[in-house]
């Protein structure tokens, strides 16, 4: 239901403004939400609450830190009371704001949790906009049960203080689990040459499990098996576990000390996450062999999962498994990643193959839930198809949709919110549980930049399509940096995801910036050439296109630069996002300016001319050494960006950005090279 506003004027209109619409957002957007006008409540006079229990206020209540407990009902702001025969969904609650008191009930703890959530908003507004609350009523409660994020720390790990902020930030937009794929980010106590040495703790990860379970957020390890464990087989005291002697990337399923080490990992997870009630064992993108058994690598597969589920049973967790290699080993899975493909061709797939799948039916572990991630198509019906055979077949199924995939800088595609939102509405619709959220750490950007498709996966698993896009994005600008900002004038991320997309490659022939360890390795360059002194002009004509695509990616970069600017004069909150954001805009700024220096280099017709537009590359270049500088120093306000000297890069046979180098030179490759490269060819 949209909020319907009832502007009432009444004689308190003297004393606060009258409330205009859009004055008060709130995310996730709440099921019902009627306000009537303006109370006489300001955000200061809330200086008593009152549980009739005796009730504390909840952790995470900080916001009301000025406020002190009265046993007197009739002086309390705030009164507050968990029914437990409320008719409501669970996590749900009932907030009303009348005149001079407000009243929260709610369903549970975590409704009561929820209904400070939605009050510490309000009351964000109202100070920031110096107006009294609202008179309102609000139900409210939660479409999908279970609505987590994934925590990916492969490649580097943020500051402790970052991850209890980051906890504090999602329990304000109701998210209420994590997935942590932890790899080597624990120190493990039963095989500790597997935990890196800038990992957290056993005790590190309990704290803050403790402190994200009293803000209704359960953390559950994912630990990579099977597949995915190159963390692990990296190491020569690990390489006899191998499935393939030569690769780090996937253990042997027949040996038993393989299961010795994963269950090692997995119980020194479970203990610094005790909290959780999964185990996410990982298991997909694997084709084993088993040291050539004879065995399918399906059957290896369902061997290991039969395995792993049932040490998860044993340990009193339940199993999560990523459900591509089986599809993919039946050929069934095609048609997920193909939404144009027609219902027709999809059941013609199936029925081809679907005696492969059912053949191995009586093998696919009971007490796991499959796991059907995609990141582009949700609404496939080759997708929805595979997820109901898993349901058909009484087994458990869980969708994992992206907030980030493998794009470079920061996400792509308006966040991917159109596919949040289309596997959150097909979950609701359908009866599931709840949805993953993937924020994948391959190519790294700043967690930052994450939150916008955080927050909108937060409401969209919570209450639907109530809000259009567009609102949405307003109501993040509103809730994240200021009522002022809601405008679509001061929309800025979607116009910075096309230049940055086009940053990845304008230097390098063809999509060759995850590679650059072997750039270091072959002789072949991924570089483009650079222009020869006895042929001026040409470099330009080869370019062209190229150098156009410069001038409109500087052109379009300059633009987002000065509304960040303005941004950042307006903003009331969460200004470091926005200078994440600007050292973002920085660097794909310059790496074009590059190419527009070596276009003046190539067409100067004199030496004279040639020496001074090579003094204009070596100031550039002294640029691009300060915007390192600043974009190091601002990432490692929150980042351990440098991993350990000791740490072992992986075989990285998915060529990940962030594995290509134990310092920040990853982020920059291309344009270090490239000074390099014209160092020594333009001197």
């Amino acid at each position: 239901m949209k909020i319907r506003l009832i502007f009432l004027l009444t004689l308190s209109s003297i004393f606060s403004c009258k409330l205009e619409e859009g004055d008060f957002k709130l995310l996730p957007h709440p099921q019902e939400w009627e306000i009537n006008g303006n109370s006489q409540l300001s955000v200061t006079d809330l200086k008593h609450y009152f549980n009739p229990s005796g009730i504390s206020l909840p952790a995470g209540s900080d916001f009301l830190s000025g406020a002190t407990a009265t046993t007197v009902r009739d002086q309390a702001q705030l009164v507050y009371i968990i029914d437990l025969d409320l008719e409501l969904k669970a996590e749900g609650y009932l907030m009303d704001i009348n005149n001079d008191q407000i009243q929260i009930t709610a369903k549970d703890q975590a409704g009561l949790i929820y209904g400070l959530a939605s009050l510490e908003q309000l009351m964000e507004d109202a100070e920031e906009q110096e107006k009294k609350l609202p008179i309102c009523h609000i139900k409210d409660y939660p479409l999908l049960s279970y609505r987590a994020i994934h925590l990916d720390i492969k490649h580097h790990r943020e500051t402790l203080d970052y991850y209890y902020g980051l906890i504090d930030k999602l329990k304000k937009y109701k998210i209420n689990a994590i997935i942590a794929e932890v790899e080597d980010k624990i120190k493990y106590k039963r095989q500790p040459l597997v935990g890196s040495s800038d990992a957290l703790t056993i005790e590190q990860w309990q704290k803050l499990s403790e402190y994200a379970q009293a803000r209704n957020i359960s953390i559950s390890p994912l630990v990579q098996g099977l597949g995915h464990a190159s963390f692990v087989l990296k190491h020569k005291e690990y390489q006899s576990l191998r499935d393939d002697p030569e690769s780090d990337w996937a253990f042997n399923p027949l040996d038993p000390k393989t299961y010795e080490v994963q269950y090692d990992l997995y119980r020194d997870a479970i203990e610094a996450l005790p909290q959780g009630k999964y185990l996410h064992v990982g298991g997909d993108e694997v084709k084993t062999t088993g040291r050539n058994s004879g065995k399918s690598a399906l059957e290896l597969q369902l061997l290991w999962l039969n395995k792993v589920c049932k040490f998860a049973e044993e340990v009193g967790r339940i199993p999560i498994f990523w459900d591509d290699m089986p599809l993919k080993q039946t050929k069934v899975y095609r048609p997920i990643n193909q939404p144009e493909m027609i219902k027709e061709k999809v059941d013609s797939i199936w029925n081809a193959n679907q005696e492969n799948l059912e053949a191995f039916l009586p093998q696919f572990p009971k007490n796991c839930i499959y796991m059907r991630w995609n990141y582009h198509s949700p609404e496939a019906y080759g997708n929805t198809k595979a997820m109901q055979w898993f349901r058909d077949r009484g087994l458990k199924v869980m969708g994992a949709t992206a907030g980030q995939t493998r794009w470079v800088l920061m996400p792509q595609r308006e966040g991917n919110m159109d596919n949040i939102r289309s596997f959150a509405l097909s979950s609701i619709e359908t009866g599931l549980n709840g949805l993953l959220l993937t924020l994948w750490d391959d190519d790294s950007p700043h967690f930052e930049l994450y939150h916008r498709g955080i927050i909108a996966f937060a409401n969209d698993t919570w209450s639907g399509d109530q809000l259009s896009k567009s609102e949405l994005k307003r109501a993040y600008r509103h809730r994240e940096f200021s009522y002022l900002l809601s405008t679509d004038d001061f929309a800025f991320i979607d116009s910075l995801e096309k230049p940055v997309g086009q940053w990845k490659n304008i230097l390098l022939k063809g999509n060759k910036r995850n590679y650059q360890k072997e750039m270091d390795q072959v002789e072949e360059d991924a570089l483009i050439s650079l222009p020869k002194s006895d042929a001026p002009g040409q470099w330009s004509i080869d370019n062209r296109k190229r150098l156009e695509l410069a001038e409109k990616m500087i052109q379009s970069s300059r633009k987002i630069a000065e509304k960040i600017d303005q941004i950042q004069k307006l903003t009331k909150r969460n200004s470091f996002a926005l200078e994440v954001y600007q050292r973002v805009n920085e660097i794909v700024q310059l790496t074009p300016k590059i190419l527009l220096a070596l276009k003046r280099f190539d067409e100067a017709t004199t030496e004279e001319e040639r020496f001074k537009e090579k003094k204009s590359i070596d100031q550039l270049q002294k640029d691009f050494d300060e915007l390192r500088s600043a974009v190091e120093k601002t990432y490692a306000k929150t980042r351990l960006i440098n991993k350990p000297k000791d740490y072992i890069l992986d075989q990285d046979h998915h060529h990940h950005l962030a594995n290509q180098s134990l310092n920040f030179d990853w982020q920059f490759g291309a344009e270090m090279r490239i000074f390099e490269r014209i160092n020594s060819e333009l001197n």
